[in-house]
């Protein structure tokens, strides 16, 4: 069986992004400092976010929105105005931050684009993933951009087989083992773990050591010669 297509998760594997949000964090505790210390604002945060994935799903906008229920939380509902201007001004700032590709990832698409098919594979809001595609500058790289609202098997099951010859013959990179990495395996395609620096707590899972699909790199620029030993 060959390799054909490879999807590629974008945050944190393509770009940089979670050190933004964490700038951010810092940013909404030095905000709020006078109503808790950083281990209950950040926990609070945490909560709320985890309570909204459902209803806002994943990006800047919906972070933006649990930041600002937060405040009200953690100030019994009399956030003073200037707390939540400052946040809407974070977030806004967040949308409009430069995109920073990660060391190696210029080469390593460059290479695979001329073998495999490239699907880009991620979720967050649909307008500011789509900037962030632009302003890499790699979109013409990929034959389909797939911005899902979830990253599970069933994703993975359809997306491999509208663009590529279906998960068996397909790889998932990602710096998430939760939706890049276990949801791909149980789709049947094989999965591929580049770690970034820093992991959202709700993306964290186990490894799945042992599995004959599962692969583990220090950096995106060893993925193509990992494909070419499989395919």
């Amino acid at each position: 069986m060959s390799i054909t297509t490879i999807g590629l998760d974008a945050d944190d594997t393509l770009w940089h992004n979670e050190t933004i949000f964490r700038l951010t964090h810092d940013r909404f505790v030095a905000l709020l400092a006078d109503h808790g210390d950083r281990d209950l604002i950040e926990g609070r945060l945490a909560e709320v976010e985890r309570r909204n994935l459902r209803l806002y799903g994943y990006g800047v906008k919906g972070f933006t929105l649990s930041m600002i229920e937060t405040a009200m939380e953690l100030t019994g509902g009399e956030a003073p105005p200037v707390v939540v201007r400052e946040i809407l001004a974070a977030g806004r700032e967040m949308l409009a931050h430069p995109v920073e590709t990660l060391p190696g990832v210029d080469e390593a698409l460059a290479a695979l684009s001329e073998k495999y098919r490239l699907v880009l594979i991620t979720k967050g809001d649909l307008m500011d993933q789509e900037r962030k595609v632009a302003a890499s500058g790699l979109g013409d790289l990929f034959a389909a951009v797939e911005i899902v609202s979830e990253k599970d098997s069933g994703t993975y099951q359809r997306v491999f087989a509208r663009h590529g010859t279906g998960a068996e013959e397909a790889v998932m990179a990602g710096n998430s083992m939760k939706s890049d990495v276990l949801p791909a395996l149980e789709a049947g395609a094989f999965a591929v773990h580049i770690p970034y620096a820093i992991t959202w707590a709700h993306e964290l899972a186990e490894a799945p050591e042992g599995h004959a699909r599962y692969g583990a790199l220090e950096s995106i620029s060893a993925l193509p010669d990992w494909i070419a030993a499989r395919a």
